[in-house]
């Protein structure tokens, strides 16, 4: 049973002095402190109120810490579910093999970061750790956390920052992962406080997803090679490209054996040797002539060849216009007919 000290502090709550070795098998924060020495009278009670001062430090440090949930925790995988927002194209499976062996023999260093589930009780949400997660689960053991009360703010900042500075994200899974936020409504500030960006890198990233197809991004993979420039280059080409061609390519048996780095400059290679498109060329029958009143409530555009003429009706009130010019062929032609020459 655990004494009481002199503040009234369990023993085995207070943190080690820095001369004092943890418990082996005990929390990182926790350990026990050896009874007070006994020495001179007045050293004695000197010595005594100095480690009453330490304890009380260590005790509210402690506090502190596991108000912030700042404890180690070992949880049930089983009870923890992933973070509601995807950061990965997929978990590669080699990364995954030397994580388990490394957890296997040297067990798991760091601890991955939960939160208590909003809709769930008794379950938690991973903010990061999602591999480590992976791994003991298959092992079959618990895992370690810690375990915090983020708001969805926290958490994705948390998400975010944790992978910009351990597990390097690719452009184009950081890229999705702000287009992902941005679509659950996140602002702008909390999206470049998660990546680490600015606003001007921030809209290029969410300039190319808006670009190249979702379908088109996972079917090549997070390409962790491949940069800002060659994504933005592939997007700007991508407007010529065959989607469906660039698929089927893709997903043969093939290219699936291939590096993501392999499928992206596939595509890039496809893609080069695609023909340009000519550029529009008007026959020189055609005449065009536009027409718009001052209001500007409609633009009217006539194009004309040999055989056949074109009117277009734009502007707010354009179809408004045209269903009124509709209305009246039968008296236009008319008018049209009389004014032709006898």
């Amino acid at each position: 049973m655990a004494r009481k000290n002199l503040i009234g502090v369990s023993d085995d709550l207070i943190p080690p002095t820095q001369d004092q070795a943890p418990i082996v098998g005990s929390r990182p924060i926790a350990g026990l402190v050896p009874p007070l020495r006994n020495g001179s009278p007045v050293g004695g009670i000197t010595k005594t109120l100095g480690n009453i001062t330490s304890k009380m430090e260590r005790a509210q440090n402690l506090e502190k810490q596991l108000a912030e949930g700042i404890a180690i925790v070992e949880l049930d995988p089983a009870t923890i579910d992933g973070s509601f927002v995807r950061d990965r194209i997929a978990i590669d499976a080699a990364e995954l093999v030397k994580l388990s062996q490394q957890i296997k023999e040297h067990g798991q260093q760091v601890p991955i970061l939960v939160r208590p589930h909003p809709d769930a009780k008794g379950r938690y949400q991973v903010a990061y750790g999602h591999r480590r997660l992976a791994v003991v689960r298959d092992l079959g053991v618990k895992v370690k956390a810690v375990v915090r009360d983020l708001s969805d703010d926290q958490l994705v900042v948390s998400q975010g920052q944790e992978n910009n500075t351990r597990t390097n994200l690719s452009y184009i899974e950081r890229a999705l992962f702000a287009s992902r936020l941005e679509e659950r409504a996140f602002t702008r500030d909390i999206i470049m406080a998660a990546l680490g960006v600015d606003k001007a890198a921030l809209s290029k990233m969410l300039s190319v997803i808006n670009l190249v197809p979702l379908n088109l991004i996972e079917a090549i993979g997070a390409a962790s090679d491949v940069g800002r420039r060659r994504w933005m280059d592939l997007a700007e080409n991508l407007q010529r490209a065959e989607l469906d061609v660039l698929l089927t390519m893709l997903l043969s048996e093939d290219m699936r054996k291939r590096t993501s780095e392999e499928r992206f400059q596939a595509v890039v290679d496809s893609l080069a040797k695609q023909p340009e498109k000519s550029p529009l060329v008007v026959p020189k029958d055609t005449a065009l002539a536009t027409w718009a009143p001052g209001d500007g409530t409609v633009s009217v555009t006539f194009k004309k060849s040999a055989k056949k003429g074109v009117i277009a009706i734009e502007a707010p009130e354009g179809p408004m216009f045209a269903e009124f010019i509709t209305s009246q062929l039968e008296s236009l032609y008319e008018a049209f007919r009389k004014s032709k020459p006898q």
